[in-house]
């Protein structure tokens, strides 16, 4: 059973103070976009766990950076990474961190030219990657995934009805091949107003902003 600390798209202020540290308890730190990287990086340093994450809509663009032996390269060229220092970007990846296998998606619905912002078939083509590179973990050795974070929800499950916070359809068939216990998203703001979980067949789907402790169990093996 793994306790993770889970945030998206807004600053938590106490988080900034010592009350931090009421969360020493948690074994992960997951991030589903649009946070200022130095605050994911003080939540890090400041309770000593591993940072998961996926890029937002409003996020710099991680694309096209490789680390080989610490080393940062872009198109070749050593360059210094952009995003959250010790973190792992899982967009389009999946990891196994903290005992949990984690898939992962960022980024929101195309409405402008921003970064991080995708059509609706090209969003479905990143889902198959990730269906693919999770299919291939599971013959490897069993295990399904956990938890499917991403900064946007299943469209018509919790997102919104205007054009920047529309969730994607391919999500729907990204949860119902994967089976996650959790599916974890950002990008919509409660502004108030509560935000109740929502399911997708045996996935609980659960809207982060701007924070959630959770318990879940990790190691789920495939029957």
């Amino acid at each position: 059973m793994a306790r993770i600390l889970a945030v998206a798209d807004e600053v938590v202020e106490q988080l900034w103070t010592d009350q931090v540290h009421q969360h020493s308890d948690v074994d992960l730190i997951v991030a589903a976009g649009d946070l200022p990287f130095d605050y994911l990086e003080h939540l890090a340093n400041a309770l000593d766990k591993p940072l998961v994450f996926v890029p937002g809509n409003h996020d710099t663009d991680l694309s096209g950076y490789s680390n080989v032996r610490g080393l940062w390269t872009k198109a070749g060229v050593p360059v210094r990474w952009p995003g959250p220092a010790g973190a792992v970007n899982a967009d389009e990846r999946v990891v196994d961190v903290a005992g949990l296998r984690i898939a992962g998606l960022g980024g929101s619905i195309r409405y402008n030219k921003g970064p991080n912002q995708w059509t609706e078939r090209q969003q479905a083509r990143r889902a198959r990657r990730v269906s693919r590179l999770a299919g291939w973990r599971r013959l490897r050795d069993g295990r399904g995934v956990d938890v499917l974070l991403t900064h946007s929800p299943p469209l018509d499950c919790g997102d919104e009805p205007d054009a920047p916070h529309r969730g994607f359809d391919c999500l729907r068939g990204l949860v119902s091949r994967l089976q996650p216990s959790f599916m974890l998203h950002g990008h919509i703001h409660p502004h108030g107003v509560p935000r109740p979980d929502r399911s997708l067949g045996a996935t609980r789907v659960i809207n982060v902003v701007p924070q959630k402790v959770l318990e879940i169990s990790g190691g789920r093996d495939e029957t």
